[in-house]
């Protein structure tokens, strides 16, 4: 392989890429290209830790290789630098996290790096001339060096807004409180709770105590995390409620609900009040800007393709640019930038996480929140908008799922999250099945998520920061770790093959998502179809000859099986496609289509990717896990209700005639199931969400 970077120093060693050296003075050791290669991707990440998972992806791209592999290349590169792996000067390993460099990392101008390798002459063999030559130089060199010191203004680091700031709790309520908004002058805070059973919205006046609930259950369908719910009028005097495809404005004080304006979602007004932001419930989320007084009648700015989510709209301080969070709904978002007057819009930020709630707090800086690389999160960031640089805040140190800000930025409040998450199962019977058939399922980690049943086991992840895996559960209540997070994040629920001796997982690592597979005791796992940028949950066809997919093609995610053994992937769909599932004879897949505001559509392709016939079936966001009820190819069990409630339901897929199987009543979120090949059993998790609202006061500068 070529390696082709500037030449560099690590400390006193000088590292030259191109010749596969590393030298000292008149020492040169050379070492293989793929050792090279990973000094350079440890070089380039600074002294930031990088995972061997990520050294495996980026210095053996697209090939499976044992982490053996890297191991070589790692004691290549400490016997290069005489570097002890117990005591490291160079090279050091973080336990069950990555490897780092622990030395300073410079670039070297050419001139530099072709004068190094020569050695010094001894001084008692140096001639006046080349000792003063030697002296002459380094004047120069140190002069040179104090002008551009003096010349060069010193790039300091944005400090951290949050530093100082006082951090109070506003809610101990037993149970979930979300969606936080606070009024222009900081004196009321607002959100969602589900303190009295219903989701409502609840007031209180920050350091009172006293809250008053607004909506005592009027209003239906208060959850959902891609869009901001909740904010207060310019005034501060009425509450906006957005409820699905419905606006509401209640005022603080209570009374009676008003409608807002028809299929408007998240209005945010300029900092004059003179203008308006908004995007309706329509294929791309088009942002529209009206004024304040004509809401509903705006000029569009910007549609996004369809399949891609445009939410969280806000004014810049001088009303010149509307900032919104753009991409794939939840978990490929990140902010991007457009002139008020229409454009093209600007990327600010590369996470390609959860980015969510971006709040500004003064002209220059805007917060938001993100998730980690490794799953974790959301953590407070906040955008330099000068320097268009970014930064996790340190003085926010726990997670958070909601923010929002004073109009003077000096007040903010936060949801502060705390999940948990179990695994649950429940007998289905000829009726519709009741809370008491309902029981947990005692499992090995603090959280388990994505149950998928296996002959006399269970397969399940279990989410953690940086370690999601893949667990699983023998009949005898014994644990095993299949696969570690450490290797990749598991970010789906896994598929087993129909004799259950392979599973199929999908992993993300790098900025990109791969589709896995391994045997049913972990062993054998590698990379299929690697050319793919895999989305959601994989799918075995009956006769386990092949694996059906969604990958990114474009903008949308599109359905394609890959032949198990390893060959090329084969189109099924043109449009945009999700969680593909077999029908037990393997005749058709079903799969979710585009979301169209917080809905979307179920479908139906032939196995050969030709037409399917299936009566309409549309499912609230949350509902993409799709099943077959046993061995009936005409019953498909999905979940039908709220985003905070839903139940499980069967549909014949000839008739297209629903019904119930379950009534378990509100409770914790259900989001991922699997049912029993004889149809009688469904294993699900339970994730709930506890929460409380923060108010973060910051505190006051010297300017």
């Amino acid at each position: 392989m070529s390696v082709s970077r500037p030449d560099f120093t690590l400390g006193d060693w000088l590292v030259r890429p191109s010749l596969a050296t590393i030298e000292r003075g008149a020492d040169a050791v050379h070492v293989t290209p793929r050792s090279m290669a990973v000094l350079i991707h440890l070089a380039d990440a600074q002294g930031r830790v990088v995972s061997r998972n990520d050294l495996l992806d980026a210095v053996w791209p697209g090939m499976a290789v044992t982490p053996d592999a890297l191991s070589q290349c790692v004691v290549e590169l400490r016997k290069a630098f005489g570097d002890d792996p117990k005591n490291p000067a160079v090279i050091q390993t973080i336990p069950k996290i990555g490897l780092r460099l622990i030395v300073p990392v410079a670039t070297v101008t050419p001139e530099a790096a072709m004068a190094q390798p020569v050695p010094p002459a001894p001084a008692s063999r140096r001639s006046p001339a080349s000792r003063l030559a030697v002296f002459t130089g380094i004047i120069v060199l140190v002069t040179g060096g104090m002008v551009l010191f003096w010349r060069t203004p010193p790039q300091r680091a944005t400090p951290d807004p949050l530093i100082g700031a006082d951090f109070t709790q506003v809610t101990d309520f037993i149970g979930s409180e979300e969606h936080a908004a606070i009024s222009p002058d900081g004196r009321v805070i607002a959100f969602l709770s589900d303190r009295d059973g219903e989701w409502d919205v609840l007031v209180t006046q920050a350091g009172s105590g006293d809250y008053e609930n607004l909506t005592r259950g009027r209003i239906t369908g208060l959850r959902n995390a891609a869009v901001r719910m909740l904010d207060f009028s310019p005034t501060g005097s009425d509450v906006m409620i957005w409820s699905r495809n419905h606006g509401w404005r209640i005022p603080v004080v209570g009374g009676d609900l008003r409608p807002g304006a028809e299929g408007v979602a998240e209005i945010a007004w300029s900092r004059d009040l003179k203008r308006v932001v908004y995007h309706p419930a329509a294929p791309g989320d088009p942002l529209f800007v009206a004024d304040a007084d004509d809401i509903g009648r705006g000029r569009q700015i910007y549609v996004a393709p369809a399949g891609i989510h445009c939410h969280f709209p806000l004014w810049s301080a001088d009303g010149g640019t509307i900032y919104f969070v753009q991409g794939f709904v939840p978990d490929e978002m990140d902010i991007w930038q457009i002139p008020a007057s229409g454009g093209a819009p600007e990327r600010l930020t590369h996470h390609n996480s959860r980015v969510s709630f971006p709040t500004l707090i003064d002209a220059r800086t805007l917060l938001y929140l993100a998730t980690a690389e490794d799953g974790s999160g959301p953590w407070i960031h906040a955008l330099d908008l000068e320097r268009r640089t970014t930064q996790r805040l340190k003085a926010a140190s726990n997670a958070y799922t909601s923010l929002a800000a004073s109009a003077d930025g000096r007040h903010l409040v936060a949801t502060e999250a705390h999940p948990t998450a179990s695994l649950w199962s429940i007998q289905l019977a000829e009726g519709i099945a009741g809370a008491a058939a309902v029981t947990p399922i005692p499992i090995h980690t603090q959280r388990g998520v994505s149950p998928r049943l296996a002959s006399g086991a269970l397969l399940y992840r279990a989410p953690k920061a940086g370690t999601d895996a893949i667990w699983k559960l023998d009949e005898a209540g014994q644990a095993r770790e299949l696969w570690s997070g450490r290797e990749g994040r598991v970010i789906d629920g896994p598929a087993l093959r129909a004799d259950g001796q392979r599973i199929a997982f999908t992993v993300q690592s790098r900025g990109r998502t791969w589709l896995h597979v391994m045997n049913a005791d972990g062993s054998g796992a590698r990379r299929l179809a690697p050319q793919l940028d895999v989305r959601g949950t994989p799918a075995w066809s009956p006769d386990g000859k092949w694996i059906a997919i969604a990958a990114l093609e474009g903008h949308e995610p599109r359905l394609f099986k890959i032949p198990a053994d390893g060959g090329s992937p084969v189109a099924l769909t043109e449009g945009y496609a999700l969680d593909p599932v077999w029908s037990p004879s393997g005749r058709f897949l079903v799969y979710s289509a585009a979301d169209l505001g917080t809905v979307f559509e179920v479908r139906a392709i032939a196995a050969d990717g030709t037409p399917y016939d299936m009566p309409r079936l549309e499912l609230n966001r949350g509902s993409r896990r799709l099943a077959f009820l046993g061995a009936d190819e005409h019953s498909l069990v999905f979940l039908k209700g709220e985003m905070a409630h839903k139940e499980f339901w069967t549909v014949d897929l000839r008739s297209g005639r629903q019904r119930a199987l379950t009534a378990l009543g509100p409770g914790e979120v259900i989001q991922d199931f699997d049912v029993a090949r004889d149809g009688r059993r469904i294993v699900f998790d339970r994730a709930h969400e506890a929460s409380d609202i923060v108010l973060i006061q910051r505190a006051d500068r010297a300017e």
